[in-house]
This record gives C-alpha cells, structure tokens and sequence, in this order.
C-alpha cells in the first residue's frame, strides 16, 4: 500500500485561483455577455484582442448565440466558476444560465484585458457552488483592493453594505495551504458567504487570495507562518483604517482553522484590532491535530489489517518529527511533512491559548460538532481557559462541520464536493456579537 498523509488541517488546494486584477475581468466578462445578449454583436468584437479579431466577426458572434438561444432558451446571467493564470494569460470560466439548461464558456485574456480565446465547453455534472439565500446583491456591493506586501502585492475584494454609512469590518484570514479569496474547498467557499451575510447585517469585510497559491515562489527556503499568514492579514487590517466607511474602533479579524489558530498572536501585536472570531481552530499542537486526524480517517477505512495498522504506525513516526522545538544541527530549510523546519519550530513555540488567555481584547470563539479536523476536544480547551473570561463569547453548533455548514454527521472530505454554505445562524451570532460592542 502507497504511504501517504492524512493532513486535513491543510486545506485542500482549489483550483479556483483568484489571479491579480480577476475582479477587473469578472467585470469585464460581465459586459461582454451582456453586449451578446442584447444582440450587440459588433461591439461585442471590440472585447477581442485585434489578433483575433480577423476570426471573430459579428456575423460568427450571431450565428453561435442564435443557436444557443434555439437550443437553450433566452440568456438569464453568468456566474463565474473558475479562474487561473495561464503563463502570460488570465482564464475566466462561466457558467452561463439559459431558460432551459447552463452552458460553460471559457475566456482567455492578455495583459491588456482583452479576449484572446472564446471557448464553449462540454457540460459539467459536478456539484458547484450554490449562493446562499442571504446573499442579496442589493445589501452589499464589492470592491477591488490591494494588500501591500513587502514583495509583491495581494489582490482582495472589500464587501461593504449598502444601507449603512459606517459600518464595523472584519479581515478573513484563511486556513493552511494555498486558497483563493473565498476560501474555496470543492462546492464551497465559506469566505464569500461570511462576506455577503455580514454585509447584509451592516458589517463589511475584506477577503483576499493568499500569498501561498498567488506566489509559491517566494515559499521555497525557510519560512514560518508570519511570511505564510501573519504579515499579509496585518497589512489588510493596517488597510482597513485607511478606508471610508469604516468605524476604526471597530476593526475585527476573523481566523479560520490555521487562521484561527494564529489570531491570538496577531491581536497581541496589533493596536488596531478591537477583537478577534476564532473559528475551528486547533487549541493543541499541529502534529497532535494530526495524529487525531490520521485515526479518525483511518477507522472511517473500517480495515483492520495489520498491513493498514502499520502503515498507520509509521505515518504517526513521521508526525512525530514535526514536534521539533529547536533546530540543533538540523537547517532552517530542512523539509518535514512537506514544510521547513523553521515552520514547525515556529508554532510549536508559541502557545496560541496562553496568548488569548492574556489578551484583554474581545474574542469569540466558535467550533461545530460535526467537523472532523479541529475537533470538540480543542474547543473544550478553549472553553476551560477562556470560557470564564468577560471578553470572550463561547459558540457551539453540534451540528456545524469545518466549513461552518449544517451536516448530519462527521463524515469526511467528500461532503466538501456537496454544495452547502455558511450556516445563517453563525452568521447572525458572529453580527449580533460584533454589534454588541
């Protein structure tokens, strides 16, 4: 049997890559379809670079949407599904909604934003995602911003709402691993319903990519999470005072899993925040995060050979390795578990519950019972050194997995390909908590 992993803690990488500038070409996109549903077939051509131009006239333009429309019905709208950098391009993938059925285009742009490639594509039956019944576009509207960082730059959206003129904010800041803006796990993106819920309860938010899945680049030596998380998630809470609108004794950050693990360490270095949403994360160790882990998706297996058991057994061997609390003669760049040494080093020398225990913030902190990576064990340690405390607010939702959606038991990672989003209540509890002062 192959030896592998089982470390859920790090969220799965999404394909659903959000590149440098995609809000501009989401918007861009948007128009495109809606010259070509208006049958403004000639200024629909002005969208294509002039190399592709000789190809794309308005007659073809007409012939391929006149055919759509026998087949499919009338065009009702396009949400985007996917989007990637391909070498000097930028790839835009919708899902475009007819009277009758859905149809998937492709759309490939050049640094000038204008299209290179117009693709139809065969029909996928996988599960995407669904927006939430709180998600009203005439309570929020989005922005583009950028989160400067000391090498290169992040794109991010501000969701604001539309029916308050200042409003508190809240900075999303993501699990482990590479992941877009919505924190994007199969058919879910838990970071864009939190936007569009918030808003609709009068609190903006910023969300952006992260640094791991934009720039792997900058990843490959000795880092720790301050480079992977922290400085990026500070600068977007330094950004959040700059901007209108914003109640600037009312800035938030909001850490999942990781996220969450490590927002106790940046509330205590920033002046700015008031308080911290602790979500899902892990009150122990990593690697004894992951030991639970390991068990709990090897008894979902239901083997009990001894081939299975000793695979087991040596994974827990190479966990082990990851407890390192000093480098000895070992480099920073040594490479455990897939990370430097410097990483594992890094958290396990800082305590993230000792260092709540001792902020004087506000905090909240929220865990599901239904969620198989961070489980109610390291709630119950959150609870028994914060619980007691006047600035902190404990929530438990038996019934919520890692991703903050209503389940009807643990399971595992193919309940992420389900579409489910953000239960309404955690949103309500996180606003009213939040408004409470």
């Amino acid at each position: 049997m192959k030896k592998f992993f089982i470390l859920l803690v790090i969220m799965m990488a999404t394909t659903s890559a959000f590149s440098q500038g995609i809000i501009s070409l989401m918007n861009r996109s948007d128009d495109f379809f809606k010259l070509m549903s208006e049958e403004k077939f000639k200024e629909a051509v002005d969208f294509f670079d002039p190399s592709v131009q000789a190809k794309i006239t308005p007659e073809s333009l007409y012939e391929l949407w006149s055919k759509l429309n026998m087949s499919i019905g009338k065009f009702e709208g396009a949400d985007v599904v996917q989007s990637k950098t391909e070498g000097e391009y930028v790839v835009v993938v919708l899902d475009g909604k007819f009277e009758k059925d859905t149809q998937r285009f492709m759309i490939a742009y050049n640094k000038t934003e204008k299209i290179v490639g117009f693709f139809l594509q065969p029909k996928n039956n996988a599960p995407v995602y669904a927006k939430p019944a709180y998600a009203d576009s005439l309570l929020y509207k989005e922005k583009e911003v950028a989160i400067k960082g000391t090498k290169s730059n992040l794109v991010g959206i501000l969701t604001t709402p539309t029916k308050v003129k200042i409003y508190p904010i809240v900075v999303l800041v993501h699990g482990s691993g590479p992941s877009d803006m919505d924190e994007t796990v199969g058919a879910n993106k838990p970071f864009k319903d939190l936007a569009v819920g918030l808003a609709a309860q009068g609190i903006a938010t910023i969300r952006y990519v992260k640094r791991t899945l934009v720039y792997p680049g900058e990843f490959n030596g000795a880092f720790t999470v301050k480079e992977e998380v922290m400085n990026d998630a500070l600068a977007a809470v330094e950004l959040t005072k700059t901007l209108p609108g914003v109640n600037k004794t009312q800035i938030y950050l909001l850490g999942h899993s990781l996220g969450g693990m490590l927002a106790p360490r940046m509330a205590a270095t920033s002046l700015a925040l008031k308080g911290i949403i602790i979500i899902a994360a892990p009150a122990k160790k990593l690697a004894d995060v992951m030991v639970e882990q390991n068990n709990y998706m090897y008894a979902q297996m239901k083997d009990t050979t001894q081939r299975l058991k000793t695979v087991l057994a040596e994974n827990l061997k190479e966990v082990d390795k990851a407890r390192i609390t000093s480098l000895g003669s070992m480099k920073a760049d040594s490479v455990i578990l897939g990370l430097p040494a410097s990483y594992w080093i890094d958290l396990n020398t800082n305590d993230q519950v000792a260092i709540a225990k001792k902020l004087t913030k506000r905090i909240m902190v929220i865990q599901g019972g239904n969620d198989f990576q961070v489980t109610a064990d390291d709630y119950a340690i959150w609870n028994a050194a914060l619980g007691k405390k006047p600035n902190v607010m404990m929530k438990f939702y038996p019934e919520l997995n890692h991703l903050l959606s209503v389940q009807k038991e643990k399971g595992n990672a193919t309940q992420y390909q389900t579409p489910a989003n953000v239960s309404p209540q955690v949103i309500t509890d996180i606003a009213t908590w939040i408004k409470a002062k």
